[in-house]
């Protein structure tokens, strides 16, 4: 039992990983309130399309000196209306579109990356640095994540409804298409959110699995969101405890334990596991 107490008391001795606690644990909060509409809506190809998107606006805001989360949130959402435009004025299908945008701008991303390679930390944008986030970070991650989830509880029914059944909501007079992009621009604030715990390339791991691991769990979206957030929060605090005592990667750690808890959640989940399956298959 001492132990088991030392092993989580040991790491809060230092002041990084009071900090890295923390912030991992409400990135995992915010990432899993939004996942559950990501769930919903089939988003995972769209997540990761802002996600990767973003790569050209951190390394530019690194360059000139400016934060981070505004040139992730600009490109961020410059993807969004690129991904709109195009495929509002093209007839060319929605997962080609999103394929072609979000390819383009990692490109370019990685190319702003190779000509001024004393000026940004490739590992640091892929995989985030949560362990060294500076304390303006901190407060930015707050602010932008506070703002995320109130956005959420103020709209909360409108984008459940455009979610889980788009017609219906614009049969009753829902601007559907304003709901697009407020769930698109959620999604970009979401990504600068998460890219200090994890990165670009892991935050799709963040916006997808604690929704999908929810929707194993539960078939009520009240039910959903509580199990995506106690999903959320605990693999990225457990997470962020195993790359002190493993000396690993952080966003890999975290990442890793989600998919672990999903993995467990198929088999065992109480309605929808495999083994119930298997049973009532069986009889």
């Amino acid at each position: 039992m001492d132990a088991i107490v030392q092993w989580f008391v040991a790491p809060l001795q230092y002041e990084f990983m009071v900090k890295a606690v923390i912030v991992s644990g409400f990135v995992g909060l915010v990432c899993a309130v939004l996942s559950c509409y990501m769930t919903l809506k089939g988003w995972a190809l769209m997540g990761d399309a802002v996600s990767h998107s973003v790569t050209p606006g951190v390394v530019l805001a690194y360059i000139f000196n400016l934060p981070f989360a505004l040139g992730a949130f600009v490109f961020g959402v410059g993807s969004v209306l690129a991904i709109g435009f195009i495929k509002s004025k093209t007839r060319i299908k929605e997962d080609t579109v999103i394929g072609l945008v979000f390819t383009g701008f990692f490109a370019l991303g990685l190319v702003l990356i190779s000509k001024n390679p004393s000026n940004v930390d490739l590992m640091h944008i892929l995989f985030g640095n949560v362990l060294g986030i500076p304390n303006g970070d901190v407060i930015q991650t707050f602010i932008i994540g506070s703002i995320t989830l109130a956005a959420v509880a103020v709209l909360r029914k409108d984008l459940l409804l455009f979610c889980f059944d788009p017609t219906h909501a614009r049969s009753i007079g829902l601007n559907t298409t304003a709901l697009y992009y407020i769930l698109l621009t959620l999604l970009s604030l979401t990504i600068v959110v998460a890219l200090q715990a994890v990165g670009i390339i892991l935050v799709i791991a963040m916006l997808i699995t604690p929704g999908a691991i929810a929707y194993l769990l539960s078939d009520r979206f009240d039910h959903m969101m509580i199990f995506a957030m106690i999903s959320g929060v605990i693999s990225s605090v457990l997470g962020t405890y195993l790359s002190y005592h493993l000396d690993a990667s952080t966003g890999g750690c975290i990442v890793v334990l989600q998919t672990v808890l999903f993995i467990l959640t198929m088999i065992f989940a109480p309605k929808h596991g495999l083994l119930v399956k298997m049973r009532s298959e069986a009889t």
